[in-house]
């Protein structure tokens, strides 16, 4: 059941990101300008910095903006539970308790991974027949995005754990990418089915029981990641992780690399500025930002982990990505479709459960 737009709020950890909390106000302050439709921020962290800046930014007395005061900070180099245990009063904490609590519908944080993800799991707590929450994130690829899960949750996973990631992930993108019938694909070594070790050949097996459940396309090799073969890319979070920041990385050599040969003569840089639209077309094609923000999908409730290193721009994106898992109400497919998916794992038949 999808969820009034009118009543979306979010709350915004201001306190966790590298760049601090002027520019994760500033993030706010363009998802405000941007949005067509009404969405409220609750911005979490200590008044006395805040307040000032929003008086800056003026939105100091915007109708859809306020504070809740929180007086500590988790550091990122703080271990998760030791800082969960000794700063009750830190602006994630406080966050995600605005969630449980059904104050606001979705957190956004740049802060610890560890402590967000150990805290939501704690106070939100999974959903019914979700073993471990993972992360997902949104990558550019030749025509269309694709959805990476997971990304960094949990570096060793079960085959039902993966399983479970092909649920999450096609949820994430018909919320977000609109895509009606999410193609999954599981990342191997190879498409024959024989290739790969024992977790994805175990992982392999039970999906192909899931359809239509899930439109599983079967293995998929790296190279092929970028090529429009599948929707959702599926793996542990070891190799997600992995996956995403040489992604990132490459991303980042591509464009120096470009801005170096097109000036290096005269020639080059005349036929630079007669691409410059081309260029400005793939640089907005492959802008992170646009998707900035990684949900920790399969628990009770919505929180999103944007990168500590993240700009207004990539902050704002956050923010967007928030207010369509909201929009789009994935908690209760999810809770639906892992039921449909556990109960086809041991032996029933998908028609069965849903009759």
């Amino acid at each position: 059941m999808a969820v009034d737009p009118t009543e979306c709020t979010i709350a915004l950890d201001a306190m966790g990101g590298d760049l601090g909390p002027a520019e994760v106000v500033a993030g706010m302050a363009e998802a405000l300008s941007s949005q067509s439709r009404p969405t409220s921020f609750r911005l979490v962290g200590d008044e006395s910095i805040l307040e000032p800046l929003l008086k800056a930014t003026g939105l100091d007395s915007h109708p859809n903006v306020s504070i809740l005061h929180a007086s500590e900070v988790i550091g990122m180099d703080e271990k998760p539970i030791q800082s969960l245990k000794r700063k009750r009063d830190a602006s994630m904490v406080r966050a995600i308790e605005l969630v449980k609590d059904g104050e606001v519908q979705a957190v956004v944080s740049c802060g610890n991974t560890g402590a967000l993800m150990a805290c939501g799991t704690l106070r939100l707590r999974q959903i019914p027949g979700v073993d471990r929450p993972a992360l997902a994130s949104i990558i550019p690829s030749r025509k269309t995005p694709f959805v990476l899960i997971d990304v960094g949750a949990n570096p060793e996973s079960t085959p039902e754990h993966l399983v479970h990631n092909a649920v999450l992930g096609s949820n994430y993108a018909r919320a977000v990418l609109n895509i009606t019938k999410p193609r999954v694909g599981l990342l191997s070594i190879g498409t024959e089915e024989s290739k790969g070790n024992n977790r994805t050949l175990a992982t392999h097996s039970q999906l192909k029981q899931l359809q239509p459940l899930i439109d599983y396309c079967g293995p998929i090799e790296g190279f092929q990641v970028f090529n429009d073969v599948v929707d959702v890319v599926i793996c542990d979070g070891f190799v997600g992780n992995v996956v995403l920041k040489v992604s990132e990385a490459l991303f980042g050599f591509i464009g120096d690399t470009l801005k170096e040969e097109l000036v290096r003569n005269p020639k080059r840089k005349l036929g630079a500025v007669l691409s410059r639209s081309a260029y400005r077309d793939m640089k907005r094609k492959l802008n992170p930002d646009q998707y900035a923000g990684a949900p920790l999908l399969g628990l009770n409730g919505n929180i999103l982990k944007a990168h500590g290193a993240s700009n207004r721009h990539a902050i704002a994106g956050a923010l967007r990505v928030a207010r369509e898992i909201v929009i789009h109400d994935m908690i209760e497919s999810i809770t639906r479709e892992i039921a449909e998916t556990n109960a086809c794992l041991n032996g029933n038949s998908l028609a069965a459960f849903r009759t």
